[in-house]
């Protein structure tokens, strides 16, 4: 079943314990610059931040339940109210018999929303193509995004991605990857293609391989925040204003370390908690400086941080489970440090001695 085409689909946290002022944190119903604006990414216009949703599905990492799927149809509605139109998934989110779940629960909601809400809103669906080994053909890649299509349940998707290279592994399937795209662009599958996890010389290949072939690159997904402000990302940054491509920032609090939820003394459960346990200890004086001006400000940790993305000219893409995140990183929206703040953020973490853990996939 497709959805009708008077709404237009363009597929593509965290509790703090952070010691504040003694005040409640009160949300806006509406964010009024969030509705009215919006950037260009390609053909095209998404909010100044989307929502990640990596967990919906995920048992493993995020302790997933199909009962929490009425709160996420509330986190996805309240997004919507609020001007936030980009989600970004993968044909990969999802663990064990929940295979896929993360775009069948986006193309559910979406339908939801538009049957009780009556709503014209346009919703950006990014999702990824995993470049699993048995994918050797361009016509396989295709495949896979008619089961993207199929899981979601609509006639096209706003951003067809690559989620990451072979070219460190298996570097004769990278051309055929990279045709596929091509071909579910010429064929209307997708109004856009971008990549993920892809380093700055093989952007730099790709972008030039398609732009030969008549097919813009639009966006390029990769790891971003205060915690990950290696050369890469910053060489990949700036490839990137040159070119034209928009850089969508995944993980922009550090699977939640910058969130000031946690401690050497308090981590989470699950293989985060081995993650946490080695970096956060080196993260003093990144952490107390995100507390420093989220005080001032009256802002969380988190707000800071995902602020301080859009500040650097990206897209961040927060992950989300429930009303309480969604409310918080909604409130990252509307407002800007300033170039001081930023300064001050950006030499706390050259000063904290950890980093976050470089992607396996992302190639040079």
């Amino acid at each position: 079943m497709a959805l009708s085409s008077c709404c237009s689909f363009v597929v593509c946290s965290s509790n703090i314990n952070n010691p504040l002022p003694s005040f409640t944190f009160k949300f806006p119903s509406l964010w009024p610059s969030t509705q009215n604006q919006k950037l260009k990414m390609g053909p095209l216009s998404v909010s100044p931040m989307g929502f990640g949703t990596w967990a919906w599905g995920n048992q493993l990492l995020w302790g997933y339940q199909e009962s929490m799927d009425d709160d996420l149809q509330q986190v996805f509605n309240m997004a919507v109210e609020n001007g936030v139109n980009l989600f970004d998934t993968a044909d990969s989110y999802g663990t064990g018999r929940f295979n896929g779940q993360s775009e069948k629960l986006l193309g559910k909601f979406i339908r939801d929303f538009r049957e009780k809400k009556g709503s014209q809103n346009e919703i950006v669906i990014a999702t990824k193509f995993a470049a699993y080994p048995w994918r050797l053909t361009p016509g396989q890649f295709v495949d896979a995004c008619r089961a993207s299509l199929d899981r979601m349940q609509i006639e096209q998707i706003g951003i067809g991605q690559l989620h990451w290279s072979t070219a460190n592994y298996a570097p004769f399937q990278e051309l055929a990857l990279w045709d596929g795209l091509v071909a579910m662009y010429d064929k209307g599958l997708v109004q856009a293609v971008g990549v993920s996890n892809y380093g700055p010389k093989q952007l730099l290949k790709i972008h030039d391989y398609l732009k030969d072939r008549g097919v813009p690159l639009c966006s390029a997904q990769v790891q971003f925040s205060l915690l990950s402000m290696g050369e890469d990302q910053l060489e990949i940054k700036s490839i990137c204003d040159s070119l034209g491509i928009r850089v969508i920032a995944y993980s922009p609090l550090g699977l939640g370390m910058l969130t000031g939820k946690y401690s050497a003394s308090k981590l989470p459960t699950g293989p985060r908690g081995l993650l946490f346990k080695q970096i956060l200890p080196g993260l003093d004086p990144l952490l107390s400086s995100l507390r420093d001006i989220a005080n001032k400000r009256r802002k969380t940790m988190s707000q800071v941080a995902i602020n301080w993305c859009i500040c650097k000219g990206t897209i961040p893409i927060p992950g989300v489970k429930s009303i309480t995140q969604a409310e918080e990183n909604l409130g990252a929206l509307g407002w800007r440090l300033s170039s001081n703040e930023l300064l001050q953020l950006e030499d706390a973490a050259q000063q904290s001695p950890r980093r976050m853990i470089q992607n396996i996939f992302q190639t040079r």
